[in-house]
């Protein structure tokens, strides 16, 4: 597991400083410092490697996300997450880049932004159920300028910035769209600053090392009686 994490990140980086056409096995291989044939025990090739770090952009944004009192704060969430990952974690830079590549005509891209969509849908659909949503608002359409205006600005924050302004970026969009979708009630609860999206990851970080902790604490636990277990069994052959 540790091998295949290594040439993921190896992946990550090369793809996301060549693109996907330019990448090659053997510079993979490099980056990881191991070999062609230890990269192709773990993955058929350039393709899979590719569309594993694809999948990246939710599932590192999954443990950070948890459920809000209101239901729109998610669709925020999700973007201020994804926003802070592009900063700091070369797999989701790597994910978005690919995503965006369109010499990457062997790649399955659109998966990346369908998921986005209907994960939006979602969230608005359930907004829309408890209230918090303006009568006029196209539910699919609003799900779909989420994705497509955050893709923008990542890229443009790419280019001036290496993604460091990109929180404020999606902050001044998130702005800019609730007014235009949210009940008054609701979007006076709305947090959307530009530092969130580090301070749930931060959290999630904590939950995590709290739940290893105990996971720890367990085992000991085990081990202990396991070991009370055995001394007694001594006791009771003395006394015998």
């Amino acid at each position: 597991m540790r091998t295949r994490q290594k040439l993921l990140e190896a992946a990550a980086t090369v793809f996301d400083r060549l693109g996907y056409q330019a990448t090659t096995i053997s510079e993979i291989a490099a980056a990881a410092g191991t070999t062609k044939g230890a990269l192709y025990f773990h993955f058929s090739g350039k393709e899979e490697l590719a569309q594993v770090i694809l999948e990246a952009q939710q599932q590192d944004a999954e443990p950070a996300l948890v459920p809000q009192r209101i239901k729109l704060q998610e669709i925020v969430d999700s973007g201020m997450i994804l926003a802070e990952r592009l900063r700091t974690d070369t797999l989701v830079r790597a994910s978005v880049r690919l995503s965006l590549d369109q010499q990457a005509g062997d790649l399955n891209r659109d998966s990346a932004f369908r998921n986005w969509v209907e994960f939006n849908l979602g969230i608005l659909q359930e907004a829309q159920r408890r209230g918090e949503l303006l009568t006029h608002v196209d539910l699919v359409g609003t799900a779909e300028l989420f994705v497509g205006s955050f893709a923008g600005l990542q890229q443009m924050s790419q280019v001036l910035a290496d993604y460091e302004d990109l929180p404020q970026r999606v902050s001044v969009l998130l702005g800019h769209v609730m007014p235009n979708i949210a009940v008054l009630p609701v979007l006076g609860m709305l947090d959307t600053c530009a530092h969130r999206g580090r301070s749930l990851i931060a959290e999630a970080e904590l939950r995590a090392d709290a739940a290893s902790v105990e996971d720890d604490g367990e085992d000991d636990t085990e081990d202990g009686a396991e070991g009370d277990g055995e001394e007694d069994g001594g006791v009771d052959g003395v006394e015998e």
